[in-house]
Parts: C-alpha cells; structure tokens; sequence
C-alpha cells in the first residue's frame, strides 16, 4: 500500500482544550476535588491562548477560526493511483486492463518491513484525526495550574444498549461480519496480498477470488482470519480462473462456522440496496454500502500483467465503494443474504500492477453474480476442477461492437468450430458473426464468453447469428469443458 505521504511524521495533537460556546451567565465556581469532577460546572470559555513556546512538542496547536471548534483533524493520507491502461468498449480485451481486478493489497516481502511502516503512518494518522482532540484535552488538563476541571458526562443507569431492527445496515452487518474473512496469501518467495471471503458451509470451505488466492499455489501459504482475531490455516480446494472463482478450506475449523446465506442474483434489481464487506487496502472488516447500479454488465479482467489471463463475466455492477483487498468478499443484499462476489473494479488512473501504487474506487465495482458462483464452488468442493460451459467454436477476442464473429481458425491451428460439437450441430460457420444469446445483445466475443458462462452444460439457448447480411436464429444445447486449459 502507498499514500502520498508515505513515512512522514503524524502531526501532533493538539494541546488546547476544547472551547466549549460562551455563557455569560455562568459565575466562577470554587476548585472541585477530584472526585466531584463529574458534577461540576462547565468553566467558562478561554479568551486566547498562549503563544507555543519554540522548540516545545507539547506547545498549543494555533487557534482555528471562531465556532470551528474542534479542529480539524491532521490530513489523511490519499492513495496513490495506479491502474491499468485506457481501454475501449466493454467486454473487449482491452477492457482487461481497464477493469482490473480488485487486487489483493499487496503483502511485503519477508524482512523488508515496509508494509508494516506503511500501516502503521496510516493507522497513526487516523488515530490522530479521530481522537487528537481529546488527547490534547487531557495534554492541556495536566499542564493546567488555574485548578480548573474537566467536566465528564454523568451516567445513567436506566440507558440500555441501542437496539437496531432488523434489515438496517447496522444489524446486517453486525450478523454478517463473523462469516466473513480476511485472507492473506503468500508465495514461497514471500510475494503476496490481502483478500476476502465468506464462509459457504460448516465444514470449514471458504468462497473467494482465484485472483485472491493465485499466490499461494504450488506450496505458498494461506491463513483466514475472522474478525474475532482467530487465525486459520488454509488449503485451496479448486480455483477456476475463468470464472474468477476459488474454494479455500480451513485446517481444524471451528465447530460454530455459520454460513452466509445465499440469495438469488437472478431476482435482483437495478436500485436495490447493496452492503459490501472486505478489507480494503487491508482494513479488515469495512463495510460499505450502494445500490445495484447495471446488470448483466459484461467485463473481461484481469490484474493488468502480461502474464495475466482474463476473466469473464456477466457482472452486477454496484457503486458500493470496494477497493483492493475487497476481492472475494461478499456482496450482500438489504436482508443480508450473498448476491454477489465482489472481483473487479472501473480504473481511471494510469500504471498498472507492480506500479507505485493502486487504484481506488470511483463508484464503478462488478460482482460474480451468486448464481453461477454457487454452482462453481459447488463443483469446485466436488471435483477440485471446474467445469465450464461451451458452444464449441472459437470467436474473435478484438475490440468490437457488432457482435462475436467465428475465426477462420481456433487456438494452435485447429478447426473453429469443433467437429460434432454444439456449434456444428446447429450449423454455425465460420465468418458467421452471432449478435444474440438469448435475449441478451451480443457485441463481442468476450461478452459471448460471459453470457455462455452464466449457463451450465446441457442448457438449451437461443443463437442469433449474422451470415452474408442475412439474419438466422438456431437453437442449441450447451457442451462442457473440464478445467482452465
């Protein structure tokens, strides 16, 4: 994580007590003991301060303006943009680095020290925006020889603790959050990253981004940790990188795991409320709110590398603020119930992956529709492979607004359209540009991908497709391919 102020010292809190308004009514009282402080009387408002005294660390803060009381708080750091270059049409392969994945913030290798510098500036920073104010109070009390007091509110003994209803945000949040984890991977180089999941059943399998947990294969670590501070170890059951879709499992899981429960993406609604929680730039536990904002938004991503292959889906599209270290986690709807998998973000900043810092949220984040993850880990938690659906013919990837058009030849010299396959069967060549599935538009061959892939195999779907400026309509039945290959 990088801020714009990374490494400089936290301004010190203020020393001058809070001003509290003028009452002229009020007559100087007589020193109360210590033990009446809670009882005694406001004093009345300071007239100025004192000028600092050079070189005093503790010296008061310069007056803020008339009725600006308290003072504003140190500035808090603003993270630095990175992203992913500029891209052109939705759904194109540009678009893989103009939606980039929520990145796993990142972990700092073994030794460097950096990242824990870094969160500390951050956490010190806002420790002293929030709480400068009465730290400087207290600074003030003790330096006080005029014997005046503080004043504390009194307590009563007949306030309970705040009920909330069921259905706000406070109580949605409140029951959800123990489901919820923060997970932390790290390759055996000691590369790694920060990401989020939910807890899925009560044998201890946990539901995640592959992109969250990419640097723990192939003998890397990964640990989950609920936000009571229990700390697990972890495997990776199965990761499915088309879909942006992993299963981690807990080693020795607790006994009262409580899985989240899961809505139907299908029946959600563009305006609905929405509640993501993550750990965004690696703050545990946040939770944030929006409403559903698209559906069906087509988005190929990936985390901008070169070395980086895309993932494809037909996304919900929230304006929920989620950042890096949201991955995986869940997009819940008003009831508290999974509608979503949080995995990409709208970048509009420049750099990319491995640049000086990370993009941020600009109201623009897309979730793994619920549906068609369930149906990933499920197969995950079963078979350890996934299983994806197919039309078997092989479409152009290029930017593109007039449909998914059949290249004249697939991956290594193979035919387009696979012998005996779907696509054969209802008679689709290649040249042939398909614009349909369905009722949704097709503009690209990514958004084909997506949309096939919201569908299981053996699904009967509805092909639109264009041939020497003629229009033609065909029905076929959905075949299957086994793992990321």
């Amino acid at each position: 994580m990088s801020t714009e102020n990374e490494g400089n010292p936290v301004p010190p809190a203020p020393s001058t007590p809070p001003v509290p308004p003028a009452t002229p009514a009020a007559s100087p009282q007589p020193a109360a003991s210590e033990g009446d402080a809670p009882t005694a009387p406001i004093p009345p408002a300071p007239q100025g301060a004192p000028a600092p005294a050079a070189g005093d660390p503790y010296a008061a803060a310069p007056p803020a303006p008339e009725g600006a009381w308290p003072p504003p708080p140190p500035a808090t750091p603003s993270y630095a943009d990175a992203g992913a270059g500029a891209g052109a049409g939705w759904g194109s392969p540009y678009d893989q680095q103009h939606h980039p994945y929520q990145q796993p913030q990142p972990a700092p290798k073994k030794g460097s020290g950096r990242g824990g510098l870094i969160a500390a500036v951050l956490v010190a920073a806002l420790v002293a925006g929030g709480a400068g104010g009465g730290l400087g109070y207290t600074l003030a009390k003790n330096n006080d020889d005029s014997g005046s007091t503080t004043v504390s509110a009194s307590t009563d003994s007949g306030v309970t603790q705040v009920k909330r209803a069921a259905g706000t945000i406070a109580a949605v949040a409140n029951k959800s959050l123990p489901s919820t984890v923060t997970i932390e991977a790290e390759s055996t180089s000691g590369d790694g990253g920060t990401g989020t999941g939910f807890v899925f059943d009560t044998q201890g399998h946990i539901v995640t981004n592959n992109h969250v947990v990419a640097d723990a294969l192939d003998g890397g670590k990964l640990t989950a940790t609920f936000p009571n501070g229990k700390k697990y170890d972890a495997e990776v059951v199965g990761h499915a990188q088309g879909y942006d879709v992993a299963v981690i499992k807990l080693k020795n899981p607790p006994s009262d795991l409580k899985p989240l429960p899961l809505g139907d993406s299908d029946k959600v609604a563009v305006g609905d409320e929405t509640i993501a929680i993550g750990a965004p730039f690696g703050l545990s536990n946040t939770v944030t709110t929006g409403i559903i904002s698209a559906k069906n938004r087509p988005v190929a991503s990936s985390d901008g590398s070169a070395s980086s292959k895309a993932s494809y889906m037909s996304a919900l599209q929230t304006d929920a603020s989620i950042n890096p270290g949201n991955s995986g986690g869940p997009l819940l709807d008003a009831t508290g119930a999974v509608i979503g998998i949080n995995s990409a973000i709208q970048s509009a900043s420049s750099g990319g992956l491995g640049s000086t810092g990370q993009s941020g949220s600009i109201g623009l984040g897309f979730a793994i529709p619920i549906n068609q993850a369930k149906y990933v880990a499920q197969q995950l938690i079963k078979t350890g492979k996934p299983v994806y659906a197919k039309i078997g013919a092989s479409v152009s990837l290029e930017d593109s607004s007039n449909g998914a058009q059949i290249t004249d030849s697939g991956s290594g010299g193979s035919a387009a359209v696979e012998s005996g396959g779907p696509a054969a069967k209802a008679g689709l060549k290649p040249g042939d540009v398909i614009t349909k599935l369905d009722d949704s538009v097709i503009d690209s061959g990514p958004t084909l991908i997506g949309e096939i892939w919201t569908h299981q195999p053996g699904d009967k779907v509805e092909i639109t497709y264009k041939r020497g400026g003629s229009e033609h309509t065909v029905t076929l039945t959905l075949g299957s391919r086994v793992g990321d290959n």
